[in-house]
């Protein structure tokens, strides 16, 4: 995650979760520390896995005092180890306690998702298929979940509703069909804007073909269905499956040849990846 995006996009979410934690002081810190005191503090992994948000961990205590320093042993995307000691951190005593828990809830919720998007991609490798998130995000952590989704070695959907078109059945009903759907999509959105178009039977993926769809989505078909609409599609249009993808069932659509399979268990239902700050030191 670059300079800009932080400062643009995620410093105004990080301030809104530093916020929520310090509504009006950090009373406990407050009354074992009324003064400055310069400090130190290891981040420490507790158990094995692919490290996602150091940046953003760092911002959260820069947002608090700009001169904390992060001396960093590890880089996003990098496995760590049970126990591998990933960046000292310096600063006002004060700001290392304050910001503890918003710094670690983001590290462990983004490294959580690389981690578990690294274990479902690697099952993909060797096919043409690329892992995809959705938009089944925490609300207002969306950048920084599909952000850990792309260190985990997964690509992302579009990024919100601004982002593409994606006819889904609730929108195909309110036109009146796929067809219908896919014209009035073409005469309002750019040019430049790819149209997908959700099915869930063969009747739907071929009024979706006809009707020049980019690409295809097949919801919640069975395996024969998929291999069918995929033979059928035949290159016309980029091949997509969904519906409850998971690590557990992945591998058993790597055959079909889809070009992509989204997963809104990477985001929604990834354990976090334990990481803790310990062994503060007054300097």
């Amino acid at each position: 995650m670059t300079d800009i995006t932080l400062k643009l996009n995620a410093d105004p979410l990080i301030l809104q979760a530093l916020q929520e934690d310090i509504s009006s002081e950090d009373v406990t810190t407050n009354a074992v520390m009324p003064e400055k005191k310069l400090g130190c503090v290891e981040l420490i992994c507790k158990q094995d896995g692919i490290i996602a948000g150091l940046g953003v961990f760092e911002r959260t205590f820069q947002l608090l005092d700009p001169d904390t320093r992060v001396e960093f042993y590890a880089k996003d995307g990098d496995e760590v180890k049970n126990k591998q000691l990933l960046a000292k951190v310096t600063g006002d005593i004060r700001v290392l306690l304050s910001g503890e828990r918003t710094a670690l809830n983001y590290l462990q919720r983004m490294s959580g998702i690389a981690t578990y998007t690294h274990t479902v991609a690697a099952l993909l490798e060797g096919t043409k298929t690329k892992l995809l998130d959705t938009r089944k995000t925490t609300p207002n952590n969306r950048i920084f979940e599909k952000y850990a989704v792309t260190v985990g070695g997964g690509y992302n959907h579009r990024y919100n509703l601004s982002d593409g078109v994606l006819l889904k059945d609730n929108h195909i009903d309110a036109a009146g069909g796929v067809r219908q759907a896919v014209e009035a999509a073409k005469a309002y959105a750019p040019f430049v804007r790819k149209i997908e178009v959700e099915v869930e039977n063969m009747d739907m993926v071929k009024e979706a073909v006809e009707a020049g769809a980019d690409i295809i989505m097949l919801d919640n078909m069975s395996h024969e269905q998929m291999a069918e609409a995929v033979a059928y599609i035949d290159g016309r249009a980029e091949t997509e499956c969904s519906g409850n993808i998971t690590r557990e069932n992945v591998k058993a659509i790597t055959d079909i040849g889809v070009d992509y399979v989204s997963s809104g268990a990477l985001t929604h239902s990834s354990p976090i990846l334990d990481v803790s700050l310990k062994n503060l030191t007054v300097l």
